[in-house]
C-alpha cells in the first residue's frame, strides 16, 4: 500500500478545518484563513532572517495557550498582521477563543497566530493612508472558510512572485495506509527559484503526484537525464521584475518569503506539534532555492485536529508525520506557483 493524495489534495483533506481567502485586487495583496473547527494545537517554526508574525511567542511549548482558533498568512507586510485584528474581532464576537476568566461579560481572547509577506513593491494601489485593507480582508476571509478552497492568485498569494514569475498559494494533502492524514498550504513569494535552472521542472519534482481526475498536479516537467547546473547559479532569483528593489533597506527587509502551514489529524502535543513544524520546513528548501536567506520571511505553522489516535513507537510516529509534512509542503509550494502561472 503507498500513500497517496487525499480527495481534494487541499489541506482541508484534513479533518476538522476550513480555509478561506479574501483578496483587494486593486491593491494586489489579499489574505488566507485557516480555521480549525475547534481550537487545535498548534506549534510555528520561524526559518527565515525577516520574519514578521504575532501570536508566535503564545505558541512556545511552555506558555499557558496550547490551542489556536485560527492562523492567517497575509501579503502587506507589517500592515498585513491587522488581519489577524480583524479574524479574531469576528471570532470573539462569536464566543470563540481562549476564556481565563469564565464569566458573563468577560470577552474570551481568540488565539490567532499569523505571518506576513512582502508585497508591497508589486505594482497594486497601496495608497490606502490610514486605513490598510487588511483587517477587512481579514473578516471577508474568514466568512468565506469551506473545506474547499482556489489555489494560484488568491488570498495571501495574489499579489506574490516566486523568482521571476508570478507566486501564489498552494495546498496539497497525503494519506497512508494507516490512516494518517497531512495537509499542507503555501502562501509562495520567494525570491528564490522554484525551478530547476534551464528547465521547466520544479525543485520539488520528485515530490509530484498524480489524481485521478487533475493528471500531474504542478505540470509534470521533468529535468534532463544530462542536467547541470552552477552550483551558485540561483536560477529565476536573480532577476524579480515588479519586486525592485528585491531588498528594501527602507522597510527593513521582508521582500521574500515562503510562509505555510502543515496539518496533521493525528493527536500531538504542543512539543509534538513544534517538531513537526521544524521538520516542514525542509520542505521549502526542497521546493525554493535558496531557502532562509537574511532577506526571506520563511514561517511554518503546524495543527494537528486530534482526529485519530495512532498506536505504536511515538517518536517514530512524529518523524513519519514530519516527514511526511515536509514532502507535501514541497508540493503545496510547486502547486501554487504552477496554478498561478
Amino acid at each position: 500500500m503507498t500513500a497517496r493524495p487525499g480527495p481534494l489534495n487541499l489541506i482541508t483533506d484534513v479533518g476538522g478545518l476550513a480555509v478561506g481567502n479574501a483578496q483587494d485586487p486593486v491593491a494586489a495583496t489579499g489574505v488566507t484563513v485557516i480555521r480549525p473547527h475547534a481550537r487545535a494545537v498548534a506549534a510555528v517554526a520561524v526559518a527565515g532572517g525577516g520574519p514578521g508574525t504575532r501570536e508566535t511567542d503564545a505558541l512556545a511549548t511552555d506558555t499557558l495557550v496550547d490551542a489556536v482558533d485560527a492562523i492567517v498568512l497575509s501579503g502587506g507586510s507589517v500592515y498585513g498582521l491587522a488581519a489577524a485584528d480583524g479574524v479574531a474581532s469576528a471570532l470573539g464576537a462569536q464566543g470563540h477563543g481562549y476564556a481565563l476568566v469564565g464569566r458573563s461579560g468577560v470577552p474570551v481572547s481568540p488565539i490567532v497566530p499569523a505571518a506576513i509577506l512582502y508585497d508591497l513593491a508589486n505594482g497594486g494601489d497601496k495608497a490606502w493612508g490610514e486605513w490598510p485593507p487588511y483587517r477587512d480582508l481579514g473578516m471577508q476571509a474568514l466568512k468565506t472558510c469551506s473545506e474547499r478552497h482556489d489555489v494560484g492568485r488568491v488570498g495571501a498569494g495574489l499579489g506574490a512572485r516566486a523568482g521571476d514569475e508570478p507566486g501564489g498559494l498552494g495546498s496539497a494533502s497525503v494519506v497512508t495506509h494507516d490512516g494518517l492524514i497531512v495537509g499542507a498550504l503555501a502562501a509562495v513569494n520567494a525570491h528564490g527559484s522554484v525551478r530547476i535552472p534551464g528547465t521547466e521542472a520544479f525543485w520539488a519534482w520528485p515530490f509530484e503526484q498524480t489524481t485521478p481526475d487533475r493528471g500531474w498536479e504542478f505540470g509534470g516537467a521533468r529535468p534532463p537525464l544530462d542536467v547541470s547546473f552552477d552550483l551558485d547559479d540561483w536560477g529565476q532569483a536573480k532577476s524579480n521584475p515588479g519586486m525592485q528593489p528585491l531588498v528594501a533597506p527602507e522597510t527593513g527587509g521582508r521582500t521574500n518569503t515562503t510562509l505555510g502551514c502543515v496539518a496533521v489529524n493525528v493527536a500531538l502535543t504542543p512539543a509534538e506539534a513544534q517538531r513537526v513544524a521544524k521538520m516542514a520546513l525542509a520542505g521549502i528548501a526542497r521546493a525554493v532555492r535558496p531557502a532562509f536567506a537574511p532577506f526571506d520571511g520563511d514561517v511554518v505553522f503546524c495543527l494537528s485536529t486530534a482526529q485519530h489516535q495512532s498506536p505504536g513507537l511515538r517518536p517514530f510516529l512524529i518523524a513519519r508525520l514530519g516527514e511526511l509534512a515536509a514532502s507535501t509542503l514541497a508540493r503545496a509550494i510547486a502547486r501554487g506557483v504552477h496554478a498561478a502561472r
